[in-house]
């Protein structure tokens, strides 16, 4: 696995070392002890697995009193991920990075509690699936609208509609808004 640093170095790009053959395919997703030498010390507890179609945008979703670090990944399609350091004691608070994580790439993305989350999908499906290392708490989500301004995440639209968002994710806070983590 080839661990690297994105803009915002604490969100991890892993890129699997993949064997194939005429047979198939087989790579390690995950090795606990590797993880904790490049992106610390973390149990994950909860595995969550969606499936979206084209134009779908889920986000900017975060737990804020009880955080998820959540290692994501696309096993069919495509999607641009998007993470959000919402940390007041980052050097990189309140920017973004974005990545394209599909099925073809086979890539994982390692966002650490303290960063909002979203993903848009840009093929005809996708089928996202990540780990959690809190568990799902529906009285402590929120959301940041897809759209703010002062975040100004530059999304790969492939039409000039806007995305497909449910109507929790459009009611969501401006970032000015949201609640944010120490």
């Amino acid at each position: 696995m080839i661990y690297e640093k994105l803009e915002i170095p604490d969100v991890v790009l892993l890129t699997p070392k993949v064997f194939g053959d005429e047979r198939g395919f087989f790579m390690e997703t995950f090795r606990q002890s590797e993880f904790e030498r490049h992106c610390g010390n973390y149990t994950f507890v909860q595995d969550n697995h969606s499936l979206s179609t084209h134009g779908i945008l889920r986000g900017l979703h975060y737990q804020h009193d009880k955080p998820q670090g959540k290692l994501v990944r696309v096993t069919r399609g495509e999607v641009f991920d998007v993470a959000v350091d919402l940390r007041q004691s980052s050097p990189t608070f309140g920017q973004w990075v974005g990545v394209t994580l599909s099925a073809e790439n086979r890539q994982l993305l390692w966002l650490p509690p303290g960063f909002a989350h979203a993903f848009y999908v840009t093929s005809q499906e996708a089928e996202f699936q990540y780990k959690c290392t809190d568990y799902y708490n529906p009285g402590d989500e929120h959301c940041i609208r897809w759209d703010d301004p002062t975040l100004a995440i530059e999304w790969p639209m492939m039409e000039k509609n806007e995305p497909l968002v449910s109507e929790k994710d459009q009611a969501g806070k401006t970032f000015k808004e949201s609640l944010k983590f120490s």
